[in-house]
This record gives structure tokens, C-alpha cells and sequence, in this order.
């Protein structure tokens, strides 16, 4: 029997008047899963993370983290107990040094790791001393980091967490993430518009646009599993149509027909014999690649 999800939602909705911010929103993330949340501006990422919290409620749908429902008082104060939650903007109390605000959060949290307190204040090279209003954006981030690695969360929420970062910084962040996940029983759940690191360091990916998931599940299966297919004609190329499983998108352009598959190439280039291209070529797709038609169909 399968472990329980940590997070699920079904047919999620959220309203803001006239303005529909979640349409249907279905998300599945198991324990133990460090799955990238992608999705343009307004498609309802942060939404989405504000009803996890009990932050904002539900218009229509149902919720559960750990198994608890998002919007009973109680479970939602035991769902915020057991998850560490970085936001974009990070705020700290900048009058604070950073010795000060570790003292202060982990005087809320019983299961405070001194250990992980220690090492990420190492690692991460921040200055004891240092009032926080003087570190920079990039410090505060690692800052933020830091307090949420140290609560003993069985689930960390992170918003953006490398905005503001360098090269050098985000490589960093993003190797403690995936040996704190490795480390210790968590599941990391976060929102990002750097593509290519929810593809260094995701297991599973959930894309949203327009308020519901358009694609989500294994990030290994969908480098496996999505192709794109090219066939050059000699003379234009065929208005095709084709019935092979997982067709995603069908362009002819000149003496060229690509097709973009999900479900591998066998089957196209079975049914595409018929045309007697002049020569085929099939090639794997890059997450961004997939993101960027998935988004675009939707539209």
C-alpha cells in the first residue's frame, strides 16, 4: 500500500470576486518528494500555497496536508506545526542580528534542531553579529533558509527560495536542500520560476496555468517519456493527422512536420511510414522545452 500523500488536493477552487485564481486545481506530492511547482505570473502558485497554509480558504474543492484538512481550525494549526514556510520577500526584523532572530524563532519550536542550526549557520557563512537590516538580499535568503531547515519540519513550503541569490549562492542552497531531503524524513514543495533548478534538483513536477494543473508527475518520466519528433518531405510537408497516443502538438512549417510527443516516438514513427518522409528525427525534450509547450497549448 502506498504512503499516504502529503499533500493532495481535488478539484480546488479559489475566488477573489470576480476573479477566478484556482479553477479545478488537482496536486498530489508523496513524502519524501521534492516537487517543483511551475507556472507563470497570476497562474496561482501563491495562491495555492496560501490555502495549504490556511492562509485563505477554499471557494470550492477539498485540501489535505499530512492527511488534514486545510480548512478544519484545528488541523490547520497542526498543518502549519509540522511545515517550515519560506515566502519571496523573506521577512526577517531587520534590528535583529542574525544570532538574535535564531534565538528568538527557535524558542516557538520543541523540536528545534541545534545541530542543523549549527551546521547551516556555518555552511551558509552568516555572521552571528550582523544586524540583519545590513545583510544583503542574498544573506537574508540564506538567513530564511536556515530557520526553516532547523525547525525539525516534516514538510518545507519555499516560494522563490533562490531569488536574490548568485550563481555561486543558489548552488548552494540548492545542494542543502537536496541533502537535507536525503539527510532527514522531509518533503520539500517548492514555487519557482528558475526552471532549470526545479531540473537539478526536482524528483516530481506539478505545472499549473490558469488555476489547474496541465502537467504533473515524475520528472524521470517526463524526460522519458516527451519526444519531438521532425520529418522533412522533399517536397511541403503533409497536413497530417495523427492517432498515435500522446500527440501533444502537430506543426507544419515548409518541407518540415514536427510532431511533440508525450508518450515516447515508437508509435509516431510507426504511423508516420505512410508519408515517406525523406528523413526523421526524434529527440528528447528539456523540462523548460515542456513547460513552454504545455503553457502555450493551454493558451
Amino acid at each position: 500500500m502506498a504512503d499516504p500523500l502529503i499533500i493532495d488536493t481535488n478539484e480546488l477552487h479559489k475566488s477573489y470576486g470576480d476573479v477566478n485564481a484556482l479553477c479545478g486545481l488537482n496536486l498530489q506530492v508523496p513524502p519524501g518528494s521534492i516537487c517543483g511547482f511551475l507556472g507563470r505570473n497570476g497562474a496561482g502558485k501563491t495562491t495555492t500555497i496560501k490555502l495549504l497554509l490556511g492562509m485563505a480558504r477554499p471557494t470550492g474543492g477539498c485540501a489535505s496536508v499530512f492527511g488534514l484538512d486545510v480548512c478544519a481550525r484545528r488541523a490547520s494549526v497542526e498543518i502549519r506545526r509540522r511545515t517550515a514556510f519560506v515566502s519571496d520577500d523573506k521577512n526577517l526584523y531587520g534590528y535583529m542580528t542574525v544570532e538574535e532572530m535564531i534565538r528568538f524563532t527557535k524558542a516557538f519550536f520543541p523540536r528545534w534542531r541545534v545541530d542543523a542550526e549549527k551546521r547551516y549557520l556555518r555552511k551558509f557563512e552568516l555572521p552571528p553579529d550582523r544586524k540583519i537590516k545590513a545583510l544583503s538580499r542574498g544573506m537574508r535568503g540564506k538567513l530564511a533558509l536556515l530557520l526553516a531547515l532547523s525547525r525539525g519540519a516534516e514538510l518545507l513550503i519555499l516560494d522563490e527560495p533562490t531569488s536574490g541569490l548568485d550563481p555561486a549562492m543558489t548552488e548552494e542552497v540548492l545542494q542543502a536542500l537536496v541533502a537535507h531531503v536525503a539527510g532527514e524524513e522531509t518533503t520539500v514543495f517548492f514555487s519557482s520560476h528558475q526552471i532549470h533548478e526545479v531540473d537539478q534538483i526536482a524528483d516530481r513536477v506539478t505545472i499549473i496555468d490558469r488555476g489547474r494543473t496541465v502537467l504533473a508527475g515524475a520528472l524521470d518520466d517526463l524526460r522519458g517519456n516527451y519526444r519531438r519528433i521532425q520529418f522533412v518531405f522533399a517536397g511541403d510537408a503533409p497536413d497530417a493527422v495523427f492517432r498515435a497516443p500522446g500527440v501533444e502538438r502537430v506543426v507544419r512549417k515548409g518541407r518540415v512536420l514536427t510532431v511533440l510527443s508525450s508518450a515516447g516516438s515508437d508509435a509516431v514513427l510507426d504511423e508516420a511510414r505512410a508519408l515517406n518522409p525523406v528523413s526523421v528525427d526524434a529527440a528528447p525534450v528539456t523540462l523548460k522545452e515542456i513547460f513552454l509547450e504545455t503553457v502555450t497549448t493551454e493558451n
